[in-house]
């Protein structure tokens, strides 16, 4: 197994490579060279394996190798002990043909844990094979920085800064982040968007001399291994809806701000996976909505709203999708970013555009329709939604047909979401972890989306 870029400038690596270049050194994402094939069989008995075990197996595919199979299994235990249920991932019936998989039983309460806990261990593994240093720089739109500090905090060898929109994110997310007292930890919340710090990030990434200085690593979804630690869940998902319905294939429903989350889906899919339709859920930033409808990929205005997560308008993931969508071939995709930086915009031709609507449904959440949803099924079924999840819901409504089995990914508790669940005038009960949170102090700091001025902080933290 080995790994190239998108824009195909950098030469074939391996997995633990892949992990710690994280952005292509060219500018451009890490890709596997050829998607591995799971047949039929395979799949049947892979579908008896708990979450840890199917998580190895569907690593293994990947890894090739270079980590030995019981210090990979170790890894992977390690990774989801932190979680509250034992199933990791479990899957809850809401109503006939419709179920939400739930992927916030992680330390934030929060689906990143999925990846960032065993990201972090990596990360680990990795500096103490090599004896390397390693320091983490990522930005967040709520749940990756909370996710990302807890899955790294206290591990030798590992420092790491958040980037984070300040006043854009949820209180409960802020103060996962911001409240961890740690000299290895550094919060810097930025009077921007999270476009503003995810555009300083690549930045940074993209100058290979800064980055192979201060031996800068990512933590966001454009290290593949996020991707691929997210994609066992739908394979988890599709095994145990298939136990009760028998489908021939499972639909999924996703709320969607970076394509991270919804690629990990499509490549479950080009795996072999019996998946459906890929439902790709937004919010009032629904330029993702607009590309799959139009095959039109144009940022428009920022709009702040009761899914802040959701809240990105350009997606970093989407030129992983877009590289198979033109067959693979990575003159055209730096043909087709140098176009998106030089003009605002992509446009795919009538062909592409079939193949589009052919892998991905979408609908963006507007307005109140949000609340509304949360209302809706709490008062019908008694199940709480968060406000993303309720997006997902909403986009499952309008895009499921009537005899399809569909999950949608319940991305966080919505006890992170207060604000928005306030307002559909519910009252919950907040976890302990999460009640304790406002009584600790908060360590950040406050700046301007300037990358030298987040450089001169990045000095100070990683010399």
């Amino acid at each position: 197994m080995n790994f190239v870029s998108t824009r195909g400038n950098v030469d074939k690596i391996g997995f633990i490579d892949t992990v710690m270049m994280g952005l292509a050194n060219d500018g451009g994402l890490l890709v596997p060279e050829k998607i591995p094939q799971i047949p039929a069989e395979k799949l049947n008995a892979m579908s008896q394996l708990t979450y840890q075990e199917l998580a190895f197996e569907i690593f293994s595919y990947y890894v090739n190798g270079e980590i030995p199979e019981h210090e990979l299994k170790e890894l992977i235990e390690k990774s989801y002990a932190t979680f509250r249920h034992p199933e990791v991932t479990p899957v809850k019936k809401v109503k006939d043909q419709m179920y939400v998989l739930e992927l916030f039983h992680g330390p934030t309460f929060a689906f990143k844990d999925v990846a960032l806990q065993f990201l972090g261990n990596l990360y680990s593994y990795v500096a103490k094979k090599t004896g390397e240093s390693i320091n983490i720089l990522g930005a967040t739109s709520g749940d990756t920085g909370a996710s990302a500090i807890e899955g790294v905090r206290g591990k030798e060898g590992i420092r790491i800064c958040i980037l984070h929109p300040h006043g854009k994110v949820s209180k409960v997310q802020e103060l996962q982040m911001t409240t961890v007292h740690d000299e290895s930890v550094l919060n810097l919340a930025i009077e921007g968007t999270f476009d503003d710090g995810q555009r300083i990030i690549k930045e940074l990434f993209a100058d290979v001399d800064f980055k192979n200085k201060y031996h800068l690593r990512a933590i966001n979804s454009i290290n593949f291994v996020r991707i691929l630690a997210q994609t066992v869940y739908y394979f988890y998902a599709y095994f145990q809806v298939n136990k009760e319905q028998d489908a021939e294939t499972v639909n999924f429903s996703v709320p969607t701000g970076n394509f991270g989350d919804i690629f990990a889906g499509y490549l479950a899919k080009r795996m072999g996976l019996p998946v459906g339709k890929l439902i790709v859920a937004t919010n009032e930033n629904n330029i993702l909505e607009d590309f799959i409808r139009d095959g039109i990929y144009k940022p428009g205005e920022f709009r702040s709203t009761y899914s802040p997560s959701m809240d990105i308008q350009v997606a970093s993931n989407f030129e992983r999708y877009l590289y198979y969508l033109v067959g693979e071939n990575p003159s055209e995709i730096s043909s087709l970013m140098d176009i998106f930086k030089r003009e605002g915009k992509i446009v795919v031709n009538e062909e592409q555009l079939r193949q589009v609507k052919a892998d991905f449904a979408a609908h963006g959440v507007v307005g109140e329709e949000c609340l509304q949803t949360i209302s809706k099924y709490y008062t019908e079924t008694s199940y709480l939604l968060d406000p993303h999840t309720a997006c997902g819901v909403a986009a499952y409504e309008v895009c499921n047909g009537p005899s399809e089995v569909c999950v949608t990914l319940a991305t966080a508790h919505p006890a992170k979401f207060n604000e928005s669940i306030e307002r559909c005038d519910i009252k919950q009960t907040f976890p302990e972890q999460i009640q304790d949170l406002f009584n600790k102090p908060q360590y950040l700091e406050v700046i301007e989306a300037d990358k030298e001025e987040i450089v001169r902080h990045l000095k100070k933290l990683f010399n």
